[in-house]
């Protein structure tokens, strides 16, 4: 049983191969389903945000082809060109990966506090599709833990800084004064929540929040006094928009290129500012083409997050300290758990055992046999039955002359305490 934690982030792709990777929320059941059917997999997880992809798993051999050669072909994509940007982490290393990730220590923003939720999300629809065994159901409970302990006991999650803070920074730098622009937000979770709240902060004096179901729209926009429309009236509002940051999990672009042309021939070529955080894109590549529109992607938020990065380093080197810990923590339970199944299988061998020769002894009893004389010979019986395996392989181990076995077996087998039998 090997733990394995296999993925792509903004390390290793850039937006355009980790939008083909994602996973919608909507296909994110069969994904589960799919995965915990392989025949390598015996428990399985999916973390998928707009900065990374992740598989995490027990399997039963080492490799991790199987699960790219899935993945791929969840996507429609050939496996070598996953294998490119694809990076894995067996056991200790998997769960170190986890726990820091969880602590937000390889995030795009260091320290930022989203990734936690968006683990635990993870595992909540992993476990609502039966993909949780023992092994990552301790996992991640241990991960939580080791998540929450970094958040409490360092500076890593002071004047929190996320993707969203770091588009408004963006923002701020061209645009002087906030309270003279207009704001076109779309979609309507987490990342643009925070989004609204920090534009809203900064003086924004008008904003529109549009979503799929209108409903949800106008929940957000009420806490800001925003407008709240659907998406279908975006065109409309994009010919106001000074600023428009998009976060949804359409499958397809929302914004396309004519649809922009139209709104800047009505804004008489008034500039737009974009930022498009969403994976996969919200807003069509070729946008960015035009002479009026300033389009930035997720990956294109670096010189504000290395900023971020520089002032955090001391938290996360304490950070680093306490993922330590936790993983060794983890490993001992780990070792100590799987001491504890040897033992329950040996001794359902010795119960065994013992059964067998209590009812022979018992049916010589039931025949007429001597009391006396069945009870030595269930007693001579039961001690060669137990001994004969381990003696059996001691000899085997003496002759490939494995001193370390011998050792061990010395140790595990003999009690010092036990009366020798001397002879009469």
């Amino acid at each position: 049983m090997t733990l394995l934690a296999l993925g792509i982030n903004h390390k290793t792709a850039d937006v355009a191969v980790r939008e083909q990777v994602a996973f919608t929320p909507e296909q994110l059941e069969a994904a589960l389903a799919q995965l915990k059917a392989l025949p390598v997999v015996d428990e399985a997880a999916v973390l998928s945000t707009c900065n990374r992809t992740e598989l995490y798993c027990v399997i039963q051999s080492q490799g991790e082809r199987p699960l790219l050669e899935w993945l791929g072909g969840f996507h429609g994509l050939p496996v070598e060109s996953l294998m490119r940007c694809a990076y894995h982490y067996l056991d200790d290393a998997a769960a170190r990966h986890l726990m820091r990730v969880a602590s937000g220590l390889d995030s795009m923003v260091l320290g930022e506090p989203q990734i936690l939720g968006q683990i635990k999300d993870a595992y909540q629809q992993a476990r609502q599709v039966k993909g949780l065994g023992g092994e990552l159901e301790r996992l991640f409970q241990h991960t939580f833990a080791v998540a929450k302990q970094v958040r409490t006991e360092t500076g890593i999650g002071e004047n929190p800084v996320s993707v969203a803070y770091a588009a408004v920074s963006l923002a701020s730098r061209i645009f002087d004064d906030f309270s003279r622009s207009r704001a076109l937000l779309v979609g309507a979770g987490e990342t643009i929540e925070l989004v609204a709240r920090h534009l809203h902060e900064a003086g924004v004096r008008e904003l529109t929040v549009a979503n799929r179901t209108r409903e949800r729209a106008e929940q957000l926009a009420g806490e800001f006094g925003a407008e709240a429309i659907a998406l279908g009236e975006i065109p409309r509002a994009l010919e106001q928009a000074d600023i428009v940051i998009t976060s949804t999990a359409a499958p397809l672009p929302i914004l396309g290129k004519g649809m922009v042309e139209r709104a800047l021939k009505v804004r008489r070529h008034r500039p737009i500012f974009m930022v498009d955080i969403a994976v996969p894109r919200d807003i069509e590549p070729q946008v960015g083409e035009l002479d009026d529109v300033f389009l930035y992607t997720v990956d294109n938020l670096h010189e504000v997050i290395e900023e971020n990065r520089r002032h955090r380093q001391v938290a996360a080197r304490q950070a680093e300290e306490l993922i330590d810990q936790g993983v060794g923590q983890w490993l001992h339970e780990r070792r100590v758990r799987g001491a504890g199944d040897l033992i329950r299988r040996y001794r359902e061998q010795g119960e065994a055992q013992r059964q067998a020769a209590e009812a022979q002894a018992l049916a010589q009893l039931a025949r007429g046999g001597d009391p006396e004389k069945v009870l030595r010979r269930l007693s001579q019986q039961l001690t060669n039955r137990l001994l004969h395996g381990p003696t059996l392989r001691l000899r085997e181990a003496s002759g490939a002359e494995r001193h370390d076995l011998i050792q061990a077996a010395e140790s595990l087998l003999l009690d010092p305490a036990a009366p020798s039998q001397d002879p009469e």
